[in-house]
């Protein structure tokens, strides 16, 4: 049944990568998430419990992705992060148009320190920088800080 579904969407001529969604992928990265967004589309493929028939992944699947080394009762949980990974890169689907441009993972770094309101908070204010209203200053800043969070939480992320 599964093999007639993916054949009902999906032919050997179809551009589209039919993506078997499996602990034993590839690791779905933040590259891979925008080539699919300006790619063809994509066909999803979804096992449940202990997976699909060898057989049909071999078959029909283009490539396995997984969304991390555990393993979940089926694959729509993760399904549903390639899509948001995916989507959430496609023009206009944010309310910026470079919010999806400068984030964890876009230049090979976590994400600079996040301030909101109030300019305080439980004794801890925003940096002095950050309301100054000097981009230059501003953005260098971010860039640092950037890079001293990622060597404090993700230090193999970052390519000397």
């Amino acid at each position: 049944m599964l093999a007639a579904a993916i054949d009902a969407v999906s032919d050997q001529n179809d551009p589209r990568p039919r993506l078997l969604m499996s602990p034993r992928g590839k690791p779905l990265t933040q590259e891979r998430a925008r080539a699919l967004a300006f790619g063809p589309g994509v066909v999803i493929v979804c096992g449940r419990f202990e997976g699909i028939d060898e057989r049909v992944g071999e078959a029909l699947a283009t490539d396995e992705i997984s969304i991390g080394d555990y393993v979940l009762s089926g694959g729509e949980p993760a399904a549903m992060v390639l899509i948001d990974a995916v989507v959430r890169l496609l023009p206009g689907a944010l309310g910026s148009e470079t919010s999806a441009v400068f984030e964890s993972f876009s230049e090979g770094l976590l994400d600079h320190p996040q301030y909101t309101r109030p300019p305080e908070f439980r004794g801890m204010k925003v940096p002095e920088v950050l309301l100054s209203g000097n981009h230059a200053e501003i953005e260098r800043w971010r860039k640092e800080a950037a890079i001293a969070k990622t060597r404090r939480k993700r230090p193999d992320l970052l390519k000397e």
